[in-house]
């Protein structure tokens, strides 16, 4: 959720819910991830027209939470559709999966006159005329910290001020019902995480996380 609020409004710069309302295109990559079906629901909250990528399989997942049209990623024209669609209007895009495929299909996706897209890994883009941001939830906590090889991470004030406007936010949505939770599949006991994890290895998850009571 904290990945959320940083990629929508900090780096895209969004209106958050209740303080205006911005009626532009969202592009949300990979709206079937647990990431994604967030953001869809707080882009819709700020008032944007929200479209959206993922497997036809999680077609009726995303579109419950009222995304104004779904793209399949496998579609070699996906981009193409996408700016079609959009007008050639879009200017703002979070890339929930920032790898492979997908940074080239939000390029293609962004407006001729340019975007921001909003990366949850660090990617580059081509286009001069696009400017790729990076999140990293854990400058919320307004302490230093230090990453995998040793590299160090310095406190942002900002960040952390942030983080305390969000959180508040997202309680008064969530005791709501405004925002719903990702789908989950509930597994018992340790030796069922063995098996989600192997279920994992194969990419037979999508759509869902897996959530078990390892005390039984």
């Amino acid at each position: 959720m904290t990945t959320v609020g940083q990629s929508l409004y900090q780096s895209l710069e969004l209106p958050l819910p209740g303080s205006g309302e911005s009626d532009d295109f969202l592009l949300v990559y990979g709206g079937s991830t647990a990431t994604g079906t967030l953001a869809i629901q707080y882009g819709k909250l700020s008032g944007c027209r929200v479209v959206t990528t993922c497997s036809t399989h999680n077609f009726h997942l995303v579109e419950g939470l009222g995304v104004e049209a779904t793209f399949d990623y496998h579609d070699p024209d996906c981009a193409k559709k996408i700016r079609e669609y959009t007008e050639d209007r879009l200017a703002h895009v979070l890339d929930t999966i920032s790898e492979d495929n997908s940074t080239k299909i939000c390029e293609e996706s962004v407006s001729s006159n340019g975007g921001i897209i909003s990366s949850l890994l660090p990617v580059k883009h081509a286009r001069s005329d696009v400017v790729t941001k990076h999140t990293l939830g854990y400058t919320v906590m307004g302490e230093a910290f230090s990453m995998d090889g040793g590299m160090m991470i310095p406190a942002k004030r900002e960040d952390f001020e942030f983080g305390k406007v969000f959180c508040r936010l997202s309680t008064k949505l969530l005791a709501r019902q405004s925002i719903k939770a990702h789908p989950h599949q509930l597994g018992v006991g340790l030796t069922g995480v063995l098996d989600g994890l192997e279920q994992l290895r194969e990419g037979k998850v999508s759509g869902a996380k897996l959530v078990y009571r390892v005390a039984e």
